[in-house]
């Protein structure tokens, strides 16, 4: 595979998104406009009843943002843009009205662990090891930060954060309570995904949406609060000590 490309399949009830970057699933704005569109478009879609959120290859799951995009940013407008497209995504998977399993089956890096988060259910493999590697480049996981604190606490999303240069593994995820399960392989990986899906297909319509209305209470200021924590972002990746890093890293 070498196109960037977001897809969905519609089976049984269950609808596959799936999203690919050649560049180990690191995501371009392109991309992850195409993504929150197609969640905002399957929660509205009647034949559906759940939905799987995955990435193609067996490595990355999410690389993060695009760097190539990152390093030219050249003002704080197009930087606001830029650090918006997780905001769009992660918005769209709390609006949807439908229950979303994240498919978590590699490493996850930044916004990806943001994706992770945001997903009411997320099942992964034993290499889907997590980092928040914002700092390292002089910004800061501004936008992805309340979803992941929502799910795994203050404390868990700041040593993360602070601990910038470092992978946590797959069970401490789990023991925190981003992954509800972690699994030897892809495949036991694969199985355990479906087969959650279709017993949750079982359930009623209904009652899965006012579930998921509670999952998410107090969160209904996020179009705003994401909106300025993007603005953070743009305004950092344009100071001296980030234009520096990221020379370096390029």
């Amino acid at each position: 595979m070498t196109e960037a490309y977001v897809k969905q399949h519609i089976e049984n009830n269950i609808a596959t998104i799936e999203f690919f970057h050649p560049e180990q699933n690191s995501l371009p704005g392109e991309i992850l406009g195409k993504l929150a569109a197609t969640i905002e478009a399957a929660g509205k879609n009647d034949e559906i009843k759940i939905i799987i959120l995955k990435s193609g290859g067996d490595r990355t799951f999410c690389a993060g943002a695009s760097f190539g995009e990152l390093i030219s940013i050249n003002d704080a407008a197009t930087g606001k843009v830029f650090f918006s497209g997780f905001a769009n995504v992660i918005n769209a998977m709390r609006k949807c009205p439908k229950f979303i399993i994240g498919r978590i089956q590699g490493k996850t890096v930044g916004g990806g662990v943001g994706i992770a988060a945001a997903a009411d259910y997320c099942m992964a493999s034993k290499f889907a090891s997590i980092k928040l590697s914002e700092l390292n480049v002089g910004i800061g996981p501004f936008v992805v930060s309340p979803a992941i604190e929502r799910k795994i606490g203050v404390s868990g999303m700041s040593q993360i954060a602070i601990d910038a240069n470092t992978f946590y593994d797959a069970n401490w995820a789990k023991d925190k309570g981003l992954y509800a399960n972690v699994f030897e392989s892809i495949e036991e990986l694969d199985q355990a995904t479906l087969a959650m899906a279709t017993h949750l297909c079982t359930y009623n319509p209904e009652a899965m949406m006012e579930m998921k209305k509670i999952f998410w209470r107090g969160c209904d200021n996020w179009d705003e609060l994401l909106e300025e924590r993007a603005a953070i972002s743009g305004r950092l990746v344009l100071s001296d000590f980030t234009k520096e890093t990221l020379k370096r890293f390029k």
